[in-house]
């Protein structure tokens, strides 16, 4: 599911709005989440799952063309952890579907 397919979904949902409130909602709602996770607040969402900085600390890489060793610098990177109620809900639909079914793109 891309931003515009939710935008779309919740344009449907609740047809009380425009499809310009629900897309300036969305974006509002994104903008607010990346902006506390560029602070290193940690978002929860019960029921879904919840968003955190995590440290990946530097390594040693290898670079592709020349095979020379070079020095990954640490880097802090978001982390998104399901919550159990989504974990569950996640199993159990993919469990009903036929084992002949193809998975989503």
């Amino acid at each position: 599911m891309t931003r515009s397919d939710l935008v779309d979904q919740l344009a449907e949902q609740f047809s009380q709005l425009g499809h310009k409130d629900t897309e300036f909602s969305v974006k509002a709602m994104l903008d607010a989440m990346s902006d506390a996770l560029a602070r290193g607040h940690r978002i929860e969402i019960r029921g879904f799952g919840s968003f955190c900085i995590n440290r990946r600390p530097p390594r040693m890489g290898r670079n592709p063309r020349s095979g020379e060793q070079v020095l990954i610098p640490e880097r802090l990177v978001p982390h998104f952890k399901p919550g159990k109620a989504l974990r569950e809900g996640v199993d159990t639909t993919l469990n009903e579907l036929p084992a002949n079914a193809e998975e989503p793109a």
